[in-house]
């Protein structure tokens, strides 16, 4: 391996610990990135730039480098607890954000995920995943100053700040988009141009569709770039070439840049689909992991407080991957995706068996990764993340369910879009999902919302909250009617109602919160191991280390009040409740409808 080739700064302390980073770091960083580039004058460069990051990093974050580094399992404490917003829904900017941290801080967040806030394309921009500048905030939002003082709002809460980076592509009117249409060559290579229609159409034979409704197939012709550009997503949306070393570097200066103005976690998106391949549907390739690998490294090096999270809304099986192991780490964080599929599985069927196998899968996670754990979240349910798991038939049936065309549905969602032969995903917000309608009888909604999020929240990771969901805010009718509003996503990303009345919900979830903080077995290395039960509408499952402190989530999926007898789960003695404060043997467990237990051994 190469040493690194650049002198240090002269601050003997602040260089004495960059040199052990980069002693550690570097050459993983090479080890990664040289048998996709080879060597050459772009390792030079990544220094170069490695080293100014580093440079340039403020003091205080500095400070919250070496507490991190002393501290690597901050992110698995079990006082962490998320929140995903938009900020324009949420704040109406940042300013207005900063005013609404109290809300957080009463329902004991502490890590806050606002969706894509960096300067998009005008007109349809995805959502805000069209971004034409990195290194500016949305004009309608506020500042690049705006977000640093949102950053050192919420450091000073104990939350930390999630950033979207959209690694795999940039919105076509991003600076170096209009480089390459103008002919520079340099930025030509910054992205993937197929001339020939044939190749085009080889390429696509192996490739899937994201959205292939309202965006179908993967390319689109630009008649200045001479050829079809890969667009996997949507046609203004046009993938990056990491096959080009400028490509990596750049983005990982972006990610440098967005540390050092306070992001303390980078939530990759489309993390999947960053290397290309002819012949391969172009998902979680090797060198895919090489280039996240190396990110890792670079971050490791020059803002080692600042973790990844990937965005991989994929099956278990491709999911894992990104957590990398021991010896070769990639993200921090990855989202327990097939986890919150099989809950909302569960809560149409009445039967838990698909989530207990989803959560036997999740045990192969390296102890020292976590994930994110969620009810809901900005995009579609996708079912086809549980083939395998459950049968195609009854996936099908799962999302009719939930789009209210099965006879006795609670759910007021709609089906959104899928890839031809494959089950329809759902839209929807969370409280509506779950049956609650304004105005009506709510009791059995609340009741299954809470259900969702009280065994979230006892999983392994950080339980994260989709915004208004802790209010039960239900779905936008007339999203549509807004400017670049069509993608039917939308019906779940309504204005926050701070007129609302909190209620039920709101209690529940900041109980959840203040539960978890103070019990060591819910660290996020203690994973959750499911029981198995004799009724299939009865969750089990135990969470606990080698400190003796163990909890038990119990979650009764099913509309009906039963007494049931678990002495060979919890064996004899007392236990405490610790949701309603009762006490109870195993002989007679009394579940309500759409019950919730966490249960303590009582002393004694």
């Amino acid at each position: 391996m190469s040493a690194f080739p650049l002198a240090l700064p002269d601050d003997a302390e602040f260089s004495s610990r960059l040199a052990v980073r980069i002693g550690r770091h570097w050459p993983r960083l090479l080890e990664a990135l040289r048998p996709l580039y080879g060597s050459g004058a772009w390792e030079g460069e990544l220094a170069a730039r490695l080293l100014s990051a580093a440079i340039d990093r403020p003091a205080d974050l500095r400070d919250l480098d070496a507490a991190r580094e002393a501290a690597p399992d901050w992110f698995q404490q079990p006082g962490m607890v998320g929140y995903c917003t938009y900020i324009d829904r949420f704040g109406g900017t940042l300013a207005g954000t900063r005013a609404r941290l109290d809300e957080l801080s009463r329902l004991g967040v502490t890590y806050l995920h606002p969706l894509p806030l960096l300067k998009p394309r005008e007109g349809d921009s995805d959502g805000g995943f069209a971004v034409a500048d990195f290194r500016q905030v949305d004009p309608k939002l506020g500042t690049i100053d705006d977000l640093r003082a949102l950053a050192v709002d919420l450091r000073a809460r104990g939350i930390s700040l999630c950033l979207d980076i959209v690694c795999n592509h940039t919105a076509d009117t991003h600076g170096w988009a209009l480089a390459a249409k103008a002919g520079d060559a340099k930025f030509r290579d910054f992205y993937h141009v197929v001339k020939p229609p044939e190749q085009v159409a080889a390429l696509e034979a192996h490739l899937g569709q994201v959205f292939p409704q309202t965006a179908p197939g993967n390319f689109t012709f630009v008649p200045e770039m001479g050829g079809h550009v890969w667009t996997t997503f949507y046609p203004f949306q046009w993938d990056l070439n990491y096959a080009n070393p400028a490509v990596f570097i750049e983005m990982m200066d972006v990610l440098l840049y967005l540390a050092n103005q306070g992001a303390e976690v980078f939530r990759l998106d489309s993390a999947p689909f960053l290397w290309k391949r002819a012949g391969t549907d172009c998902r979680g390739l090797p060198e895919t992991h090489q280039v996240v690998r190396a990110w890792r490294a670079a971050l490791a090096i020059a803002a080692p407080a600042v973790a990844l999270k990937a965005e991989a809304i994929v099956g278990l099986a491709e999911v894992l991957p990104f957590l990398g192991d021991a010896d070769r780490p990639e993200c921090h964080l990855a989202y327990n995706n097939t986890a919150m599929t099989a809950l909302w599985a569960a809560l149409a069927t009445g039967d838990t068996r698909p989530l207990s196998t989803c959560l036997t899968q999740a045990l192969a996670k390296p102890a020292v990764a976590g994930w994110l754990t969620y009810v809901r979240c900005h995009d579609d349910i996708i079912w086809g993340a549980l083939k395998g798991v459950i049968a195609d038939e009854t996936l099908a049936w799962i999302s009719d369910f939930y789009a209210g065309t099965v006879p006795g549905s609670f759910a007021d969602g709609r089906a959104f879009q899928a890839e031809p032969g494959a089950v329809r995903s759902t839209n929807g917000m969370a409280a509506s999902l779950a049956g609650f309608r304004d105005g009506a009888d709510n009791r059995a909604a609340l009741a299954r919302l809470r259900l969702l999020y009280g065994v979230t929240f006892a999983l392994d990771g950080i339980p994260a909250l989709y915004m208004g969901d802790e209010r039960a805010l239900t779905n936008d009718p007339d999203y549509a009617l807004e400017a670049d509003h069509e993608d039917g996503r939308w019906l779940h990303r309504p204005r926050m109602d701070w007129a609302r009345p909190e209620g039920a919900i709101h209690a529940a979830l900041a109980q959840f919160a203040a539960l978890r903080r103070d019990r060591p077995g819910l660290h996020a290395a203690n994973p959750a191991r499911p029981f198995v039960t004799a009724d299939p509408g009865l969750l089990a499952f135990d969470r606990g280390g080698g400190d003796g402190d163990r909890l038990i989530c119990l979650g009764w999926f099913k509309g009906q009040a039963a007494r049931i007898d678990l002495t060979d789960i919890l064996g004899g003695g007392t236990w405490h409740d610790l949701l309603d404060g009762t006490d109870l043997t195993a002989q007679s467990v009394a579940m309500a409808p759409w019950g919730l237990r966490w249960l303590v051994k009582k002393d004694g």
